[in-house]
C-alpha cells in the first residue's frame, strides 16, 4: 500500500496564486506552478489535486508584521471560503507574514532573472514549510 500523499501550499494573491507541493511523510516543499486568480481557479486546483494525489491544501493567511489582519487577510479568507464550497478537500489556514518579501529577497540574492510568478510560488513553499514544521513532526 502506498501511503505517500501530497500537500499543496498556496499563496493567494489578487492576480496570481503561487502553488507549491510536498509529498509526506518526508518530502521537501518545492514550487509547482502559478495559477491565475480567475473564475477557473477551483477547476485548475481540482486538476492539480487529482494529478498529484493531494490530500490537503495549506493556504497562507497574510498578516501584518505585528500579526494583525489586513485588507488582504479578508480577501484571502473569502477566496478560501469559495474554494471550500467548490472543492472536496480540507483547506488548512496557515498564518504567514512577509513570505513574498522573503521570497523576493531570496530570488534577488540568486542573481538570476525571476518573475512575479516565481515570487508567488516560492512564497507558497515557505507557507508549506511552516505548516510541515509545525504540524507533521
Amino acid at each position: 500500500m502506498n501511503d505517500v500523499r501530497t500537500i499543496l501550499g498556496i499563496d493567494i494573491g489578487t492576480v496570481r496564486i503561487g502553488v507549491a507541493r510536498s509529498s509526506f511523510p518526508g518530502g521537501i516543499p518545492a514550487p509547482l506552478t502559478v495559477l491565475h486568480n480567475d473564475e477557473e481557479l477551483s477547476e485548475k486546483l481540482a486538476q492539480l489535486i487529482a494529478a498529484n494525489n493531494v490530500s490537503l491544501i495549506v493556504a497562507g493567511i497574510p498578516r501584518s508584521l505585528s500579526g494583525d489582519d489586513t485588507p488582504q487577510t479578508k480577501y484571502t479568507k473569502q477566496i478560501i471560503d469559495k474554494l471550500r464550497q467548490q472543492l472536496s478537500i480540507k483547506i488548512y489556514e496557515q498564518d504567514e507574514a512577509a513570505t513574498s518579501l522573503h521570497a523576493e529577497v531570496e530570488l534577488r540574492n540568486r542573481k538570476k532573472p525571476y518573475s512575479k510568478g516565481d515570487i508567488d510560488s516560492l512564497s507558497a513553499v515557505y507557507i508549506l514549510e511552516d505548516f510541515m514544521r509545525d504540524n507533521l513532526k
